[in-house]
């Protein structure tokens, strides 16, 4: 497999539409994908932790896999996040999800079992060799308790062909740093924070995986194209013009506030699952204001 960045600078994990029911809504998520990707991203995340992983069963989640694909047809890389506390199960959806043909996997840090660094690397070595895709892995300490450390990602980068990007959520810049400067040729890194982004690419990082991709995708992508081509002045407009919303996103768990951005926006796909809730009134209107001095309605 060709060591080279498979799936653009600006990826959005995509939310999962529910109908009123909370049953899947696969026409609904056909028809956010497919505006998503006319919008500019270069690919989607499926079923990542915007996409409410957690609450959807495996089926489900392939089956998403199935309808998007065939949705996008091609026009974008489409990826399945796969990870799970269970590396078992992990590498068993990881080979469906590879047999659906989707383009690429995402993978967590194992979360609540709080693995050594040990058990991170054989955890990931062995989803990525159970398929012949690209994989991404995905870490994010603030949900899985345990950061990977730089060492371990670079260890994996090195020992595995078709590991092909970090997501980093870690906050952690010089974790980061460490990881974009001494990463093999091809290994990409991407801020798992849609804040971090501006700084992430400044120190080497390759380009986003959002969450505000979903809501304001022609303006987070602005940051990504005018920072790659070294306009860090127009990217530092447009990111101190997307900070209070990228903000108020996340004042609930996410994406408690990212659905019902959407609503105010006006393509609506639903609520969320237990445990999750949705926004209070008071919180859906600083949203709205937020949303109307930043210009997304």
């Amino acid at each position: 497999m060709s060591r080279k960045p498979a799936f653009g600078r600006f990826i959005t994990a995509m939310a999962t539409p529910f109908k009123p029911d909370l049953s899947m809504d696969y026409d609904r998520a056909q028809e956010f994908a497919v505006d998503l990707i006319k919008r500019g991203n270069d690919a989607l995340i499926l079923a990542g932790s915007t996409g409410e992983s957690s609450t959807l069963s495996k089926a489900e989640k392939l089956e998403l896999f199935r309808v998007v694909l065939a949705a996008v047809d091609g026009e974008a890389p489409v990826i399945a996040n796969v990870g799970s506390n269970d590396t078992a199960e992990s590498v068993i959806i990881a080979r469906e999800a590879a047999e659906v043909g989707v383009d690429g996997l995402m993978a967590v840090v194992p979360y609540y079992n709080k693995p050594p660094q040990e058990g991170l690397y054989r955890h990931f070595k062995a989803i990525a060799e159970a398929v012949d895709i690209p994989v991404i892995l995905y870490n994010i300490p603030g949900r899985s308790v345990i950061n990977m450390d730089a060492s371990t990602t670079l260890r994996l980068a090195n020992d595995v062909e078709n590991i092909m990007a970090v997501k980093e959520a870690s906050g952690k810049l010089d974790q980061i740093t460490d990881i974009a400067n001494n990463a093999p040729a091809g290994f990409v890194v991407y801020s798992g924070d849609d804040e971090a982004t501006l700084p992430l690419m400044g120190l080497g990082g390759y380009g986003v995986i959002a969450t505000i991709g979903n809501l304001a995708p022609e303006l987070l992508n602005e940051i990504v194209v005018s920072m790659a081509s070294g306009d860090h002045t127009k990217a530092l407009a447009c990111h101190l013009r997307l900070i209070p919303l990228m903000r108020e996103l996340f004042v609930a768990p996410n994406p408690t506030m990212l659905k019902a951005a959407l609503r105010l926006a006006g393509f609506d796909i639903g609520g969320l699952r237990l445990p999750l809730i949705d926004a209070n009134e008071s919180q859906i209107d600083k949203l709205e204001k937020v949303m109307q001095a930043v210009g997304v309605v």
